[in-house]
């Protein structure tokens, strides 16, 4: 075959999720179709007993057009449909497929009410591809007054962050609570390709969080009379979209670095670290496409974020993260392990499989033994992390993410 001619396809796993309490809906009908011609079905199924479809094979178009800058749009659009007995239908308009990578879009229904309007999600253009404002400067570090302004005495990741989905002077645009990884995760998802070297997604992501991170430190709009974190205006912050999709290796790299920032010695708070494209739009700090181009001459995520801010820079890793009954216990938990740690796994574990029953029930006995390695790699396997049956960072956190969610009495809204 002429390599000219080979066919590019991405995959696809949507999840289906009550959006009243953190709880799968199994039996959904979903339909998929070409985003240009929404009448034509491609792909028709059902969820299983997790909300979740089995992993769908879609084209997308040429690897190449996402590794430079293209007049060719280098993802397709898809638009999602779901429809389940008891909830209100719902539509998901421009999902992204990239070439050679598992996308992940959650979909969220609504308990049917007496108006029955269909719930509407519209996914724009990606940032990389579409015209967006370009972010107004703005110094990396924010002056500390001596009176305290600034609460927070040491760096916390916090369990939600409220995005105001619009400029910060638009008092009509609507604020999401959203989990603090899950607002990573899509920006991340917004902002660059996810067909890039995990070099320069690390550099990025790095970036994003630093930048959220001093956005919370310095409660910087709450100290000019506002209700929210931060803004979805590329302006002013950085893109965030209601509902869009992410990406896997996105999700896996968040889940894995979701405590880090960036730091510069004597400097307290995160960096909030300057980025663009470096294509369109050029700034005084990180060039995405820049970042791209080091990370397939070899260079690693720190030597990519040194390049552009300069050699005293530093990874630095918050010493508390919010909302989390235990912290992780420092290794790995697998076949062999015990104690404690292992009895509030398998705990948490069982609180979880209330809402998800395709997780086995467990004997909270402190022994991680087959059966509990085997509830862990069915509890992965749902939440999009590697089916390996051992406990690691990621896992753990997940893990107590999750159990404080189903565990929560009334989810902010």
């Amino acid at each position: 075959m002429d390599i000219n001619s080979r066919q590019y396809f991405g995959t696809l796993r949507i999840s289906v999720v009550s959006n009243q309490e953190l709880r799968p809906i199994p039996g959904a009908r979903v339909t998929i179709s070409y985003t240009e011609e929404p009448a034509e079905a491609i792909f028709t199924g059902v969820t299983d007993i997790s909300g979740e479809t089995e992993e769908i094979t879609l084209s997308a178009p040429d690897f190449e057009y996402s590794q430079a800058p293209s007049e060719i749009q280098p993802y397709t659009d898809y638009n999602i449909t779901v429809e389940a007995e008891g909830y209100e239908p719902a539509l998901v308009s421009g999902t992204e497929i990239l070439p050679d990578r598992v996308a992940i879009q959650q979909i969220k229904l609504a308990p049917l009410t007496q108006t029955e309007e269909e719930q509407i999600v519209v996914i724009p253009v990606h940032t990389l591809f579409g015209e967006y404002p370009p972010k107004l400067p703005e110094d990396e570090i924010k002056p500390m007054a001596e009176s305290g302004e600034i609460v927070l005495s040491r760096v916390v990741i916090p369990e939600y962050v409220i995005v105001h989905d619009g400029l910060p002077s638009d008092n009509t645009a609507p604020n999401y609570w959203v989990r603090y990884k899950d607002y990573i995760k899509n920006v991340a998802s917004c902002e660059i390709y996810a067909t890039w070297p995990e070099a320069a997604l690390y550099a990025n992501i790095l970036a994003i969080m630093s930048f959220t991170l001093n956005r919370v430190y310095t409660e910087w709009y709450r100290g000019q009379g506002r209700d929210f974190t931060i803004t979805s205006s590329t302006a002013y912050d950085q893109k965030f979209i209601y509902g869009r999709n992410i990406y896997e290796n996105i999700d896996n790299l968040v889940d894995n670095v979701f405590a880090n920032y960036l730091s510069r010695p004597g400097v307290r708070q995160p960096i909030l670290t300057a980025y663009c494209d470096g294509d369109r739009v050029q700034c005084a700090g990180l060039s995405q496409w820049g970042s791209k181009n080091l990370a397939e001459q070899g260079y690693s995520a720190i030597e990519i974020l040194r390049y552009y801010y300069g050699n005293d820079m530093f990874i630095n890793t918050a010493e508390v993260i919010s909302g989390v009954p235990s912290s992780y216990p420092g290794y790995s938990l697998s076949v062999g392990s015990s104690g404690e740690k292992v009895r509030q796994l398998q705990n948490q574990l069982n609180r979880i499989a209330r809402n998800y029953p395709a997780i086995p029930t467990l004997t909270a006995d402190g022994i991680y033994g087959p059966a509990t390695a085997e509830a862990v790699k069915v509890f992965q396997k749902v939440f999009n992390l590697p089916q390996t049956g051992v406990t690691d960072y990621a896992t753990w956190y997940e893990v107590s993410d999750i159990y404080v969610g189903v565990s929560r009495i009334a989810e902010p809204m």
